[in-house]
């Protein structure tokens, strides 16, 4: 079994706890429906947003999801300029079997471009 990790982002409408929350709650979904993952199984998540996301700490909508024992840790991205705006993301470290090659990462609303790379086709 080795420690893999499963990246994701998207883009959020606007600064409100409901909007982040309900953002980080759709990803982390997609996240474990795409990768079959236990719960049991996840090390950590590390959030990050944009410094144009601080109305709530997107790590609440794994709390509110009931993952109580799963570390969880929130920070602001790079304020990088001409970066992708209202971004949050997510990196989560969980045990599995898989592949590097059969992890799927997740990018949703717009935030593809930022990994175009794995857009393209070999």
């Amino acid at each position: 079994m080795w420690c893999r990790g499963i990246r994701g982002a998207t883009a959020v409408p606007e600064n409100s706890r409901d909007a982040i929350i309900a953002a980080s709650r759709e990803l982390l979904q997609q996240m474990v429906d795409a990768n079959g993952v236990k719960i049991d199984d996840v090390a950590c998540i590390l959030f990050t947003t944009t410094p144009d996301l601080n109305a709530a700490f997107p790590a609440a909508a794994a709390r509110e999801l009931g993952w109580l024992q799963v570390p969880l840790l929130c920070s602001q991205e790079m304020d990088v300029p001409d970066g992708f705006p209202h971004c949050l993301r997510i990196l989560m470290l969980f045990n599995t079997e898989k592949r590097n090659e059969d992890i799927v990462h997740l990018y949703l609303r717009g935030t593809e471009v930022l990994r175009d790379d794995m857009n393209r086709s070999s």
